[in-house]
């Protein structure tokens, strides 16, 4: 059930929600509201931060003055989340301590519900702790590396250490074609868009946001490179854009590839596979390839076998 609090509140950034993003403080305030909804009362001025327009990402400061307007809430209730999906997430930590969960996310999972969908994989980390939230995106094609932060401390060290580039993340992925150079640097600024139909695609655009991606080729294959991508800054959708942009599509991009992906290859080939924290403290975690993007390797590299010659 909805309520709409009448009167506008005038909030005081407490000590320990210091070097907060905004959008976050205002998602904890108002339980319930859809992300895009406090997006648009930051953008239309409605959210002020101490007097003044602010944006979304604002660090928020101890003492800071946040004026949120009247908005309509929603009581937060558990989605449905499919029957085994819990266990399949805990079988799927990877490492756990007093500040951080690192998951294997699988491929197909939006990390959030919504936007037509009725459950993501918080909906199912909820039910196994109700604290812990990530720091961090994967598209829902993507399998790989995501990691939770176990409180509030946590989740704003580990957010600095994402937004002062602390962390190093690389991606196994399949590409189509043979890269011209072992080692492709991708120095590309990122724009969302929407296409003819409506859906949302990003693109290299002049006046897009900073973006860059180094592709390593690790094995050439017949029509196909397997390659690891490190990038330095996390776009939505940063390593299919930049692919694409430089003519090797991600295999099985149902967004941004328009050709039939590999035999027996049925979801994005694009995995997370190695994460570096080097602050506070330098530690490294990594998640395996999919049994399933494996078998596609190796059909491919049974194409490259020559057969043996026929006997005289």
């Amino acid at each position: 059930m909805s309520r709409t609090d009448r009167k506008v509140q005038h909030v005081k950034v407490a000590p320990d929600r210091a070097g907060q993003r905004l959008d976050n403080f205002l998602i904890g305030q108002l339980g319930g509201v859809p992300r895009g909804l406090v997006y648009r009362l930051v953008r239309t001025g409605q959210v002020r931060v101490n007097g003044s327009r602010a944006k979304p990402m604002k660090k928020l400061v101890a003492g800071d003055e946040v004026r949120i307007p009247p908005v309509a809430t929603q009581a937060p209730e558990h989605r449905q989340v499919p029957d085994g999906l819990v266990e399949e997430v805990r079988q799927r930590i990877l490492y756990r301590d007093h500040d951080l969960v690192v998951l294997d996310k699988p491929a197909g999972l939006a990390v959030h519900g919504g936007s037509g969908l009725n459950y993501g994989l918080v909906d199912a980390v909820n039910l196994i702790d109700a604290n812990w939230k990530p720091v961090h995106r994967l598209d829902r094609p993507t399998s790989g590396l995501l990691l939770l932060a176990c409180h509030h401390q946590a989740v704003v060290r580990l957010q600095r250490a994402f937004a002062e580039r602390a962390v190093e993340k690389r991606y196994l992925a399949l590409v189509r074609g043979e890269l011209a150079e072992p080692r492709i640097r991708v120095d590309a600024p990122l724009k969302k868009i929407r296409d003819g139909s409506g859906q949302r695609r990003i693109i290299v655009a002049e006046e897009g946001q900073p973006a860059v991606s180094i592709f390593r080729c690790l094995e050439t294959l017949p029509g196909y490179s397997f390659v690891e991508v490190e990038i330095e800054t996390g776009r939505t959708h940063q390593i299919r854009a930049h692919a694409r942009h430089i003519g090797h599509p991600v295999a099985g991009d149902e967004l941004y590839d328009e050709n039939m992906p590999p035999v027996g290859l049925k979801r994005l080939f694009l995995h997370a596979h190695y994460l570096r924290l080097r602050s506070p403290d330098d530690r490294v975690f990594s998640a395996p390839l999919p049994a399933e993007l494996g078998q596609v390797l190796d059909r491919l590299r049974d194409r490259s076998v020559p057969s043996d010659p026929a006997p005289d």
